[in-house]
């Protein structure tokens, strides 16, 4: 099967893309000593996960399913972070992961005979009240007041016994400077008690599969904590696991012309791209450059009621027809993970496409998985 024989909407993942990010993943463990995470929460195609469990140190998980997903499909190191853990889950937790961050000196109270009776290691998140983010404050863990992590206000050292991490998540889509930046911040009001610790989790946000990326800073960041403190270096990024390693595959279902030209497609970006909304951002598009560079305009649009439902604006060398397929870029990751069914859309089917540009569908939705959510 090849990409214009592929059922739309469709999420169409690159193995070689994939791969590519991997081995610069591997290439900073190799060289540093740290171990890096997939952080589901981003890309949770457990279909791929023999492949990502050859290169990566394992999973890290938001909640119990995340958990679970992760201990049955790459059965590696497993961690898990929650603003708060719900009583009648954290049995169910233990037994998958072997690293429990919590979010508050109350819950390690709460929960910390367990996990040491489970043999299992305790980890605290702190707020290093750094903020490094410009325009996404929804975002940004160290706005003001922020539910993610403790700060040092409110740090108790007399509850740290059995504690044996630190985690602190600060980055979105971020260099290597903005991570120096909040290691100063980190080492600032928390230094002291990483002398105390066996690991130090520098959570995700690390751009590091983006070109240009200063790779050598990351680094150097790893090295120098890992040295002086003595611990073990974890990072757990999302989107630079799966950054430009798929696409969106789509079709024009119908143009007209009203207050400028606009093109239906049968997919959505309340459903099937919802960051276009929620950041707010407009995705790359093959072919297509930005509005009036090329002679023909077309606000995107999807099929749903909601007024709000628009893609972007682009524009082409050549008018657009019903049946045309588009490519939307870089829809690896946070998509799949974020879709929903409002209108009754159907779900996009996921595939993966090899070196020789042969696709493979690995799932498709329908009826069935609209009807099974109500």
């Amino acid at each position: 099967m090849r990409r214009n024989e592929l059922p739309t909407p469709c999420y169409l993942i690159s193995i070689p893309a994939l791969e590519k990010n991997l081995r610069i993943l591997k290439g900073v463990m190799d060289r540093t000593g740290c171990r890096i995470l997939l952080a589901q929460k981003a890309f949770s195609m457990y279909a791929l996960y023999p492949l990502l469990g050859r290169y990566l140190s394992g999973t890290a998980a938001s909640g119990l399913f995340e958990a679970k997903l992760g201990w049955q499909e790459m059965g590696k190191e497993n961690h898990i972070y929650s603003p708060a853990y719900r009583e009648e889950e954290f049995d169910e937790i233990l037994s998958y992961c072997g690293h429990i961050v919590f979010n508050s000196f109350e819950q390690i109270e709460k929960y910390r005979e367990r996990v040491l009776d489970a043999g299992k290691s305790i980890g605290i998140r702190i707020n290093p009240q750094c903020s490094t983010q410009e325009g996404h404050a929804i975002y940004d863990p160290c706005a003001p007041g922020s539910r993610l992590g403790v700060t040092r206000e409110r740090f108790v050292p007399e509850l740290l016994e059995g504690v044996e991490g630190i985690h602190f998540h600060t980055l979105c889509e971020q260099d290597a400077e903005d991570l120096k930046t909040t290691l100063d911040a980190v080492e600032d009001k928390f230094g002291e008690f990483l002398y105390r610790m066996k690991w130090v989790n520098f959570g995700g946000g690390h751009h590091i599969t983006r070109p240009g990326y200063n790779i050598r800073l990351l680094e150097e960041c790893i090295c120098k904590i890992r040295e002086k403190y003595q611990v073990t270096v974890y990072l757990e990024p999302g989107e630079a696991v799966a950054l430009n390693a798929g696409i969106l595959l789509t079709r024009v279902l119908d143009t007209f012309s009203q207050d400028g030209n606009i093109a239906i497609l049968d997919t959505s970006a309340a459903c099937h791209m919802p960051d276009v909304l929620e950041m707010p951002y407009r995705p790359p598009l093959a072919g297509s450059k930005e509005e009036g560079e090329y002679p023909y305009t077309y606000r995107l649009a999807g099929p749903t009621c909601l007024a709000g439902d628009v893609i972007g604006t682009y524009s082409f060398d050549h008018p657009l027809a019903g049946g045309e397929y588009l490519e939307f870029e870089d829809m690896a990751i946070y998509t799949m993970v974020k879709n929903n069914t409002f209108n009754g859309m159907c779900l996009p089917a996921i595939a993966v496409e090899r070196e020789d540009g042969s696709c493979e569908v690995i799932k498709t939705f329908g009826y069935e998985d609209f009807r099974m959510r109500l």
